[in-house]
């Protein structure tokens, strides 16, 4: 038996990665090339559109815990992500084009994997799994919308400029990161006084927009807000956020800056950095204007600039089982179509997915991931029927089932959280041996 996957994204890629692991057949269909994509830049597998972090590896962190669990359960991509990482403080990023290099090569050399470059319109027989991600085609979206009863959701997403490295002047940025005293670091940093900060806030303001209406709140995922949009909510909305120079001495001179603009590395060698919580819907012409009154950036030149693109959801409360398949079917979800948004959270989609469609054809129990961990929390919200409103949700400690006790300090909570969610994720592949064993390769 062959299992269909419907997209070739960090989803689909881990997705196809599992099953072919345990033995199984996978038709793995891809639009790209042959359909372009508003995000995508290639034709590469686990292809990351917006920013090349995975978030932060404290063990004591949501997204922490989240890799814990999926290096427990043997993820794929996870292991790809750490051969391929770039320096970026506590955080896991990693080298944008050979990570999306090495999954494709992973997949294109499994002789279990055969990978369709071709658009898929309809809905497949099962057992098929669906990650076609936050940017599936209309004509899909739309057969799934019909299949489930439910009217589609709908935000717009951002991503970040990219500045050629060459461009950025040393004399004004400095390399550290934060509360480091050792004069090292894995960040540029562009320090901006109040006047500058200010400026900035203004021009960014009034900068001519790509989509020139004003957003709603519920048209934007929170995590990806254009920085303008920010900026609307007030004049220290960006110094206390994405700009806080909490932590960080300019070593030019000697003292905190008011604000600070932080570059984030791309690749391993250094020749590119992402603009750090600069996700725009700005014009090109705009953000080369407005991101040049950055000191450091003034003569920058942009790999790339920042872009928006529609991404779309479904209902899954109230659309989905519990093992994200569509009623009555063996055709599951995966991803961000889901609703659970993040790179890693889209990586343990996929990972639950093959799950579920590996457990389904050997009939096995459905497995069921303790809402303690923290993709199991995920997974509690995202197909929760009373859940009302659902918007897109990253791992986060806020979905957790409360603790057994009231801790006080929010760093004792977050460490209680952690150690209960990887002792409860420790038993459920240790009770599983039928979904995981040491001949799974």
């Amino acid at each position: 038996m062959r299992v269909k996957v419907i997209g070739g994204g960090l989803a689909g890629s881990e997705c196809s990665l599992q099953l072919a692991g345990r033995g199984i057949g996978v038709d793995l269909y891809e639009q790209r090339p042959t359909c372009a994509s508003p995000a995508h830049k290639t034709a590469d597998l686990a292809e990351l559109v917006c920013s090349n972090s995975l978030k932060s590896t404290k063990e004591d962190s949501a997204a922490g815990l989240l890799k814990t669990e999926l290096a427990l359960y043997g993820s794929k991509l996870l292991e790809i992500a750490y051969r391929t990482r770039v320096a970026a403080g506590g955080a896991l990023a990693v080298d944008r084009a050979r990570f999306s290099e090495e999954v494709t090569r992973a997949i294109e050399t499994d002789p279990l994997i055969k990978v369709h470059r071709q658009e898929v319109g309809e809905l497949p027989e099962g057992p098929a799994v669906i990650a076609a991600g936050p940017l599936c085609s209309d004509t899909l979206f739309s057969a799934l919308g019909a299949r489930i009863g439910a009217g589609r959701l709908s935000f717009f997403d951002a991503a970040a400029p990219i500045v050629d490295a060459q461009t950025i002047d040393m004399d004004r940025a400095f390399l550290a990161s934060r509360y480091r005293a050792d004069g090292l670091g894995d960040y540029l940093n562009c320090p901006l006084e109040r006047t500058g900060y200010e400026a900035l806030v203004a021009e960014l303001v009034s900068a001519k927009r790509v989509l020139a209406r004003d957003f709603e709140t519920k048209d934007l995922f929170q995590a990806c807000q254009p920085v303008e949009e920010v900026a609307r909510t007030g004049l220290m909305s960006l110094a206390f956020g994405a700009l806080k120079p909490v932590g960080l001495i300019d070593p030019h001179t000697g003292r905190r800056p008011f604000a600070v603009v932080q570059l984030r590395a791309e690749n391993a060698s250094l020749s590119s950095y992402n603009m750090v919580g600069f996700q725009t819907n700005l014009t090109f012409s705009e953000q080369a204007r407005v991101f040049r009154m950055i000191p450091g950036l003034e003569h920058a030149e942009f790999f790339r600039y920042g872009v928006m693109h529609r991404n779309s959801f479904v209902d899954s409360p109230h659309v989905l089982d519990p093992s994200f398949a569509i009623p009555g079917t063996a055709v599951f979800l995966a991803g961000q179509i889901t609703g659970t948004e993040g790179y890693v959270e889209a990586i343990a989609s996929g990972l639950f997915a093959a799950l579920n469609v590996y457990a389904r054809i050997k009939g096995y129990p459905r497995p069921e991931l303790p809402p303690t961990t923290a993709f199991g929390s995920l997974v509690a919200y995202a197909t929760d029927p009373l859940t009302t409103d659902y918007q897109p949700m990253h791992v986060n400690f806020g979905i957790f089932p409360p603790l057994g006790e009231h801790i006080r300090s929010k760093a004792d909570r977050r460490a209680a959280h952690a150690a209960r969610g990887r002792a409860d994720a420790e038993r459920f592949a240790a009770s599983r041996p039928d979904l995981f064993c040491e001949d799974m390769r």
